[in-house]
């Protein structure tokens, strides 16, 4: 046996040496992973698919909130800038905000403002921009638009100059307003009214009169 050969023969006999045998065991282990891994994926593109494929749409609760002001009071001017309306940035995908408003019901289906009839007027305006526009965004800007100069509420430059930079209809809050030959606003106010008088009656008779925030019930 010449050099070669015997180098040969060497080699082969050192790598059987050092290549144990593989057991059943182990051979079909190394048959079985790929397709259990093949099998997993599978199932986990379809469970993803399932689930954005039948899954309803999901059901979302809104928390009541409210907040009880009068339109021509410094008070309101604070709390708006202050707190409702930082909140309002932060959560108003998720609450069902309403304003409502203060005063006292008369005896002849009037209403009584603490700052008188051209506060109940400026309350009536911005009611009716809640009624038309129910969507936060737009009314809340309106009224703060309106707050901000709160002395000359319900002046038409005011009202006119505020509508047109909330992209609202002053014609639309005009009708509103004096329909039924304002009985219809002033419906409004006095159910307004009452909202707050019913929450208020759940708080005690020191609490603030202004600015009144609370979580309906």
């Amino acid at each position: 046996m010449d050099g070669k050969q015997q180098l040969a023969r060497g080699i082969s006999s050192e790598s059987l040496k050092r290549s144990p045998s593989m057991s059943p065991v182990s051979r079909l282990r190394r048959f079985l992973l790929p397709i259990l891994a093949i099998i997993l994926l599978f199932r986990g593109i379809y469970g993803i698919s399932y689930r954005y494929t039948f899954a309803g749409p999901a059901t979302t609760h809104l928390v009541p909130l409210e907040a009880h002001i009068i339109s021509k009071c410094p008070d309101t001017r604070d709390a708006l800038r202050e707190l409702i309306l930082p909140v309002m940035q932060r959560v108003y995908d998720k609450v069902d905000f309403k304003l409502n408003y203060i005063g006292t019901p008369t005896a002849d289906d009037g209403v009584e403002c603490k700052h008188g009839p051209s506060e109940c007027m400026g309350n009536i305006i911005e009611l009716c921009a809640r009624e038309l526009y129910p969507d936060p965004k737009i009314n809340l800007g309106f009224i703060m638009c309106l707050t901000k100069d709160y002395q000359d509420i319900p002046e038409r430059a005011l009202v006119e100059d505020c509508a047109l930079e909330h992209a609202i209809d002053i014609g639309a809050i005009n009708e509103c307003a004096a329909r039924d030959d304002g009985a219809y606003g002033m419906g409004l106010l006095r159910d307004s009214i009452q909202r707050t008088t019913d929450v208020s009656n759940r708080f005690p008779d020191d609490a603030p009169y202004y600015t009144a925030v609370s979580i309906a019930k």
